[in-house]
């Protein structure tokens, strides 16, 4: 099941959107599930990061297009993104929040049918696991990739990405449950868990990593840890 968002504030674009991606759905065997919007700020308020694609006007009446792909750019860095428009000068600023492609009103099944091609060629291809999850801060869609490790913080744990971190509310023996089944990731002490691809060496009881953090290897978890890390580098080497 593709979830595909669409926000325009013209009901009339809406349903001739609707109707070509379900002739699509039908011609290809896929199955659609539809989420409408009517301006950006309703799509940021009931966001969620299980979304596949998003159709987005750019021109919208309380918040724009440009502004709400920014937004959500911050907590999903995965959701493929075509925006809409009628003005040709607002396309190359949509690429800055990384847009599959844009289509000009009145969208042409042939040219909508092009991108759909386009989109699913490469969306097929991707099988990367990634996290969903809520926090204060809003939802979140992260790929494991971009997670360099996790820390114990208070009562649920701290993941930390090159540029910043976000609180998952679960405790160490659950992410790790999720994590650990990935040969990428290993538990190096009872309150981290590392991203292998991010070490870039280890100086005794400290693993240093490309972000120049250093994170502890406890003992008791020391040896198995080694054999785990030995296993990876000699997988990419």
């Amino acid at each position: 099941m593709i979830k595909i968002a669409i926000c325009d504030d013209e009901d009339s674009l809406i349903r001739e959107l609707k109707m070509y991606l379900e002739r699509y759905a039908s011609e290809t065997c896929m199955e659609f599930c539809f989420f409408i919007y009517h301006d950006g700020s309703e799509l940021i308020e009931k966001y969620n990061a299980e979304y596949d694609l998003i159709f987005m006007d750019i021109k919208m009446k309380q918040l724009d297009g440009l502004k709400t792909a920014e937004a959500i750019r911050k907590t999903d860095s995965t959701v493929g993104l075509i925006f809409l428009t009628s003005l040709k000068q607002y396309v190359w600023r949509g690429y800055e929040y990384r847009a599959v492609n844009y289509l000009l009103k009145p969208v042409k099944y042939s040219v909508l049918k092009m991108e759909l091609d386009r989109f699913f060629a490469v969306y097929n291809g991707k099988n990367e696991p990634y996290l969903s999850f809520s926090n204060d801060s809003g939802k979140h869609k992260v790929m494991y990739r971009d997670l360099c490790y996790a820390e114990t913080y208070r009562r649920n744990v701290m993941l930390h990405f090159e540029q910043q971190k976000q609180v998952i509310y679960k405790n160490m023996k659950e992410l790790s449950a999720l994590l650990c089944s990935n040969t990428q990731f290993a538990q190096c002490h009872q309150s981290f868990i590392v991203n292998l691809s991010y070490i870039k060496g280890v100086d005794g009881l400290d693993l240093i990593l490309t972000t120049k953090d250093r994170i502890p290897v406890s003992q008791p978890k020391r040896k198995d840890f080694m054999a785990k890390l030995t296993d990876y580098w000699g997988d990419i080497l």
